[in-house]
């Protein structure tokens, strides 16, 4: 546990990868998002070891397009599904850990507009989801490349461009 801490600690305080650091392992990532009274609404998840804000994303299985599993991460870790853009909005760095080692991730985001939200989904009792607005999410979300993607996205979104 005291391990665990000093990680969370850690992670929370260094800055982001510089960006001549090399990527370890390249993941996909998918922002939930619907339309609701002309406004885009975004749907953040909490992560499973510290309950922060965060966006579903994870590694890219072998022979599978990243698109198709950023999908298949939004269906497992926020139990939503719907249409997945196949470019993605934008990418981020970030250091992941994994027991003792650390290393950079780098992690292409693709749009998701959701169409169906499941009640009960794969990691129900491992996560919170919370549907916000953009001014929630900008507060919520602590790493700025993710607030610079969700910005994006949001502006594309009104003006009417769909992902």
């Amino acid at each position: 546990m005291i391990v665990e801490n000093a990680i969370a600690l850690l992670e929370r305080i260094t800055p982001p990868p510089p960006p001549h650091a090399p990527v370890a392992e390249r993941q996909s990532g998918v922002i939930p998002y619907a339309i609701v009274e002309g406004q885009p609404t975004f749907l953040l998840i909490t992560s499973r070891q510290r309950g922060l804000w965060i966006f579903p994303k994870g590694r890219i299985p072998e022979g599978v397009e990243p698109w198709e599993s950023a999908r298949r991460e939004a269906h497992e870790e926020a139990g939503v599904e719907g249409e997945v853009a196949i470019r993605p909005i934008g990418s981020y760095r970030a250091w992941k850990t994994r027991g003792m080692r650390r290393f950079v991730i780098e992690v292409d985001v693709y749009p998701l507009r959701v169409v169906h939200q499941h009640d009960a989904w794969r990691e129900t009792a491992e996560r919170h989801r919370h549907w916000v607005t953009l001014a929630e999410a900008v507060r919520l979300i602590t790493d700025k490349q993710i607030v610079a993607l969700v910005r994006a996205l949001a502006r594309q979104l009104r003006e009417g461009g769909a992902p």
